[in-house]
């Protein structure tokens, strides 16, 4: 996958997300699933040897935030990028009702609690995004609450970022036929039905809603220091494969380095 193709996947700073113009069916230029399939067994190599050396340097940390609709392919996207990685300095959450605890404190409390520890890179399976997007859809917060809330994600990001901490977010981008295609899908395999409930067709109902309230919300909070991609999620591999390459190209920006071998023991022998 090109330069020139993850910068199409950006969101420029400042700008909109024109998620209306972009594709979710888009297989940015790539047509051998076969070859896109061996680059991404490369790309997992790679994510692992350089979280290694992140997890040995110690002093940074990579977080990885995924949104997306419901069967945007979330879990999925995880599964496939860790395949083969020790879970070891992962970190991975996904967020759900918040508890009577939670609710009791500001709503960015629980999401700097699992941020991932310097060495760790995590992964927002859902996220604080949810208390900008859903809140915004469902009404769960009155609109005076609501219209601070990107100046204070932004201030947050901005935050963990001055900390050592490189942000990624990634909206997975997945077209109207190929939604209902997997909601179906978990209601007739019983594999997946587990995943499947009423709030899902309620949400459903509700995606023009969800799609104008991303649209507005990552335009507001793309910078610099945070940026938003755009991923087409209609089909899995190319899916799986930009998310991949976002994540080798973010920790491979950061350049992580082995610490030096402690002189003292250099000349130790064991016998």
């Amino acid at each position: 996958m090109s330069h020139d193709v993850t910068e199409a996947l950006h969101v420029t700073p400042g700008g909109p997300a024109d998620l209306a113009k972009r594709d979710p069916g888009d297989r940015l230029g790539l047509t051998d699933k076969e070859a896109g399939l061996e680059r991404l067994a490369e790309l997992v190599t790679r994510i692992g040897a350089l979280q290694y050396r992140l997890a040995a340097e110690g002093r940074r940390s990579l977080l990885l935030v995924l949104q997306g609709l419901d069967a945007a392919g979330k879990d999925g996207t995880v599964r496939h990028i860790l395949t083969g990685v020790s879970p070891q300095s992962w970190r991975i959450v996904s967020f759900k009702r918040p508890t009577l605890t939670e609710l009791s404190h500001d709503y960015l409390w629980r999401v700097h609690a699992a941020c991932p520890a310097r060495g760790e890179v995590g992964i927002f399976n859902r996220s604080h995004y949810e208390d900008l997007v859903t809140a915004r859809v469902r009404g769960l917060a009155p609109a005076s609450v609501l219209k601070k809330r990107p100046r204070q994600v932004r201030e947050f990001e901005r935050m963990l970022t001055e900390e050592g901490t490189a942000v990624v977010k990634v909206f997975l981008h997945v077209s109207a036929d190929a939604q209902r295609e997997r909601l179906q899908e978990r209601l007739t395999d019983p594999e997946k039905a587990w995943k499947f409930s009423a709030a899902d067709i309620q949400d459903r109902a509700l995606r023009s809603a969800y799609l104008d309230a991303y649209e507005k919300i990552i335009s507001e909070t793309a910078t610099t220091f945070a940026p938003w991609y755009v991923v087409p999620a209609d089909h899995n591999w190319i899916r799986n494969l930009a998310v991949a390459e976002l994540l080798a190209h973010a920790l491979q920006k950061l350049d992580p380095q082995l610490p030096p071998a402690d002189p003292t023991v250099a000349s130790l022998r064991i016998t």
